[in-house]
């Protein structure tokens, strides 16, 4: 249905996201699109695109809150991402939207739908500003595939050599952050911070 009306970049991330065995996600500057919330999504698509009209913005934001079946679905693939503090805390439309963006993605962990670790501000020994990305798992280890986004767009990676570069990065994030259990508490205190 969203064929003509969104980008195919769009499209064949979700189709990607559908098949995938499991999903792992390093965020540095935005919530994941998973867990986004629709203020949310339609801040971030409305501040990239701001001439976009409402009829293109729209369905972006639909679609985006369409995706969170492959985590809430019967049998949802294993998710984990690892989200910078810095996404957590910048407000993308207002106060509002911000707190209901966490209470978001705490509902999502208490659920099981998502494992989310954070990454403090403070922490030591993270070079990885540039780390974002999304690793989907495929049936057989030969067919996962990698998405980094990039000045010229989302790059699709299915290169064994790059694919395993990626699997690296995800474990010197992953050292970086802090353990699920004090990620959500530091979430939850977020929430009353704001």
């Amino acid at each position: 249905e969203y064929r003509g009306v969104l980008p195919q970049v769009n499209l064949d991330v979700a189709e990607a996201e559908h098949h995938a065995t499991f999903l792992r996600e390093v965020v540095i500057t935005h919530i994941p699109g998973l867990l986004q919330t629709p203020d949310y999504a339609r801040a971030i698509f409305g501040y990239m695109r701001p001439e976009l009209p409402e009829d293109e913005l729209a369905p972006r934001v639909e679609h985006r809150m369409k995706r969170h079946a492959v985590i809430e679905g019967d049998s949802p693939p294993p998710y984990e991402t690892i989200i910078h503090e810095f996404a957590l805390r910048i407000r993308v439309a207002d106060r509002q939207a911000s707190v209901a963006q966490l209470r978001r993605i705490l509902a999502e962990i208490e659920q099981g739908h998502a494992t989310v670790r954070v990454i403090p501000t403070d922490q030591d020994h993270f070079a990885g500003a540039g780390a974002s990305m999304l690793y989907l798992g495929g049936p057989l280890t030969r067919l996962d595939t990698g998405l980094k986004d990039t000045p010229g767009g989302t790059m699709f990676i299915d290169a064994e050599a790059q694919l395993e570069r990626l699997r690296t990065l995800f474990r010197k994030v992953e050292k970086a952050s802090m353990e699920p259990t004090a990620s959500r508490d530091f979430i939850h205190r977020l929430t009353k911070e704001l």
